[in-house]
C-alpha cells in the first residue's frame, strides 16, 4: 500500500519549546563565535562574565519577541519566506539591543562589533535549524516512490509549480510528481523542489517510458484544440490517464488544489476562452432584488437559478412545469427540496392567465425568461407547439411583466433566430421581436440574449452522442461538413447574468464563440477522450437544419460598445396584436 500522509504528533507545546531552545542556542553559539573572532581566536581575551550576560540578555529579547509576535505559535510556517523575514527583524532588533549595552554600561562586556556580527550568524543559525526542521517534515510527507502513482505535470508555470508544491507535501495521497514539462525553452533546466523539466510536449512519450508515469496532468489553461487533441493521442499511447487543471475563471478560486483536478471533456478540446464577466455590474442588478426565472427546471433556467441564489437576491422565484425539475434544482441549491416552499412555483407558462397572477402577486423585479421548446426536428412535425410556447407563451410573460412593472426582463434566443429557416428559429426570431416591442412601450429594460449549442444541457448533441457510444450503437451525423457553434453551461448562465447588467433595451445581445465546430470533429473528439470507438453515419440535413449557422442576420451588424466579446444588435419590434392578426404570414400552424 501506498504511504499515507503521517501528521505531526508531537504536542504544541514541545513544538514551542523547541523552536525556542533554537534560538536561544543560536544566539549563544553566534555571540561565542563572534567575539573569539573579534579577539583572533584568543579565548583568554573574551569577558566570559560579560559574555554571559550579553547572552543572557540576548536570549531574553529573541523569546521576549518570539512570544509577543507568536513566532512560537505556529504564526509561520517552518523555513518560509515570511518566517526567515521575521527572523532577521528579530535579530536586528536583538543587535540593536545589545550594541545599546555596549554604549550605555561604562565597561562594555564586548567588543562594540559583536552584537552585529552575532546577529548574522544567529540568523543563519536560526534559520538553517528551521531549513532542516522544513526539510525533514517534506521527507515525511513525501508520498513514496515505490508505490505512488507516478505524475508527469504538462506546464510549469505558476500553477503547475504551486501542483507540484502541494503533490510533494502530500496534499494528492499517493501521487509523485516525476517530471515537468513545458514548450517555453526559458524554463527548459529549471527545477520545482527538485522535480525537473524534462523538456518540451514533444518528449511526453519518451519521458512518459523514462519514468513510468501513470498519469498526465495538463496545467496550463485553454490549450489550442489540435494541440490538445496531439497530446491526447500521444497520452493513449503510453498509457497515461489525462487529468486537467481547470482555469481559475472556472473555479472562481485564487489558489490551486489537486483536488480542483478533473477529467478531460469536450469542451477542453474545443479550446475556446470562456468570457470573464463583471462581478461588481451583476451583482448591483440581482442582490436584494426579487428574481424570476421562467424554465427554472432546465438545463439553462436551473444554472441560472443556482448562479443567481450567489449574489444573495431578497427572493429567487423558480417557475416550471415539471414538478420533479423543480425538485431537483430547489435540492442543488439548497441541499434540501421542500415543495412547499414559496419560492417554488407549478406553473405553465402557456397559462396566461396563472403567469399574470403570479407575476401580479410576487411582483419581480428581474425576470430571466428561460422557458421554451428547443428541439428542432420535434418543433418541424410539431410547429403548433412551437407557436404555443415560444411565441404565445413569450407573449403572455411579456404582458405579465409589464404590468407587475418588471424593471429588467432578459429572453433567452438562439442563433437560429438569425436568418431563421426553422419552427424554432422563427418562433424565438419572433419571441426577440415581442421583446424589442414591449421595450419600446415600458421604462424597464428588455432585451434578448443569443448563444449557440450548449454542450451538456439535456438533448443537446454531446449527450446524444454519448448515449449512443454507451450503448455502443453508430453516431448519427446529419452531414460530414456541418457545424455548430458551442459553449458550456455555465458560460452560457454568465452571458445572460451579464447581459442583465449591460444590455440596452430592446437589444439581443450575441457571444462570440470563435469558430465554429464541425460536428464530426465533436463525435471523434468523444471517442478519444472515452476510449470507445464505434462508425458515424450519416443521416442528412432534415427539414430546417442549416449546414453551418449564422450569429447574425441580415442587415444585422456587430457592434461592441461595451464587452470585446459581447456584440449589441438592434431588434426591430414587432406588436403582439400584428402577430395575432398576421400569424399565418409569420409562420403559426394552420388550426
Amino acid at each position: 500500500m501506498a504511504r499515507q500522509f503521517r501528521r505531526r504528533t508531537i504536542p504544541l507545546w514541545w513544538q514551542r519549546i523547541f523552536l525556542a531552545l533554537i534560538d536561544a542556542g543560536a544566539w549563544a553559539a553566534a555571540l561565542a563565535t563572534a567575539a573569539w573572532l573579534r579577539y583572533e581566536f584568543d579565548f583568554d581575551e573574551i569577558d566570559r562574565p560579560g559574555l554571559l550576560m550579553m547572552t543572557a540578555v540576548a536570549v531574553a529579547v529573541v523569546w521576549i519577541t518570539g512570544t509577543a509576535t507568536r513566532t512560537y505559535g505556529g504564526r509561520y510556517a517552518a523555513g518560509s519566506l515570511d518566517e526567515a523575514l521575521h527572523l532577521a527583524r528579530v535579530a536586528i532588533v536583538t543587535a540593536l539591543v545589545l550594541f545599546a549595552l555596549d554604549v550605555v554600561l561604562a565597561s562594555p562586556p564586548v567588543p562594540r562589533s559583536v552584537p552585529l556580527t552575532a546577529a548574522l550568524l544567529a540568523l543563519a543559525l536560526s534559520l538553517g535549524a528551521r531549513l532542516v526542521v522544513r526539510g525533514h517534515s517534506a521527507r515525511k510527507a513525501r508520498p513514496d516512490l515505490s508505490s505512488a502513482r507516478r505524475a508527469i505535470v504538462y506546464g510549469a508555470g505558476a500553477r503547475g509549480r504551486e501542483l507540484v508544491r502541494g503533490m510533494l507535501v502530500g496534499a494528492a495521497g499517493a501521487t509523485l510528481p516525476v517530471a515537468l514539462l513545458d514548450d517555453d525553452p526559458a524554463v527548459r533546466h529549471h527545477r520545482v523542489c527538485g522535480v525537473a523539466v524534462r523538456g518540451t510536449g514533444a518528449r511526453l512519450a519518451a519521458v512518459a517510458c523514462e519514468t513510468d508515469a501513470q498519469l498526465l496532468i495538463i496545467a496550463f489553461p485553454y490549450p489550442d484544440p489540435d494541440r490538445m487533441r496531439s497530446i491526447l493521442a500521444v497520452a493513449k499511447q503510453a498509457e497515461l490517464q489525462v487529468k486537467i487543471l481547470p482555469p481559475l475563471t472556472e473555479q472562481f478560486l485564487p489558489w490551486t488544489r489537486f483536488s480542483d483536478l478533473r477529467d478531460l471533456n469536450v469542451a477542453d478540446l474545443l479550446g475556446r476562452q470562456q468570457i470573464d464577466t463583471d462581478l461588481e455590474s451583476i451583482a448591483g442588478n440581482l442582490t436584494g432584488r426579487r428574481v424570476l426565472v421562467t424554465g427554472a427546471g432546465g438545463s439553462i433556467g436551473s444554472e441560472l437559478c443556482r448562479q443567481i441564489h450567489k449574489f444573495a437576491p431578497s427572493e429567487l422565484l423558480m417557475l416550471d412545469r415539471d414538478e420533479s425539475a423543480l425538485h431537483a434544482v430547489q435540492l442543488s441549491i439548497h441541499a434540501e427540496a421542500r415543495m412547499d416552499s414559496p419560492n417554488v412555483i407549478l406553473g405553465d407558462l402557456r397559462d396566461t392567465e396563472t403567469i399574470l397572477g403570479v407575476l401580479l402577486d410576487r411582483r419581480p423585479d428581474v425576470v430571466f425568461h428561460a422557458a421554451a421548446l428547443k428541439h428542432l426536428t420535434v418543433l418541424e412535425r410539431h410547429p403548433e407547439e412551437a407557436w404555443k410556447t415560444n411565441v404565445l407563451g413569450t407573449m403572455g410573460i411579456l404582458e405579465a411583466a409589464r404590468a407587475a412593472g418588471v424593471s429588467r426582463f432578459v429572453n433567452i434566443s438562439t442563433d437560429k433566430a438569425a436568418n431563421p429557416r426553422s419552427v424554432l428559429g422563427r418562433s424565438k426570431r419572433i419571441g426577440e421581436r415581442l421583446v424589442a416591442d414591449a421595450a419600446a412601450k415600458t421604462d424597464g429594460t428588455f432585451l434578448s440574449v443569443r448563444f449557440g449549442n450548449v454542450l451538456g444541457s439535456r438533448g443537446s448533441v454531446l449527450s446524444t452522442f454519448a448515449g449512443q457510444l454507451a450503448a455502443g450503437h453508430p453516431i448519427t451525423v446529419t452531414h460530414p461538413e456541418v457545424t455548430r457553434f458551442f459553449m458550456t453551461v455555465p458560460e452560457a448562465v454568465q452571458l445572460v447574468i451579464q447581459a442583465a447588467a449591460i444590455g440596452s433595451s430592446g437589444e439581443a445581445l450575441v457571444l462570440d464563440m470563435g469558430k465554429p465546430a464541425r460536428i464530426t470533429d465533436l463525435a471523434e473528439m468523444l471517442m478519444a477522450i472515452s476510449g470507445h470507438h464505434t462508425k458515424i453515419v450519416f443521416t442528412g440535413l432534415g427539414k430546417g437544419e442549416k449546414l453551418h449557422e449564422e450569429l447574425f442576420g441580415a442587415g444585422e451588424t456587430d457592434h461592441r460598445p461595451i464587452h470585446p466579446a459581447i456584440s449589441h444588435i438592434r431588434v426591430p419590434a414587432l406588436s403582439a396584436e400584428t402577430v395575432l392578426a398576421t400569424s399565418a404570414e409569420l409562420g403559426a400552424p394552420r388550426r
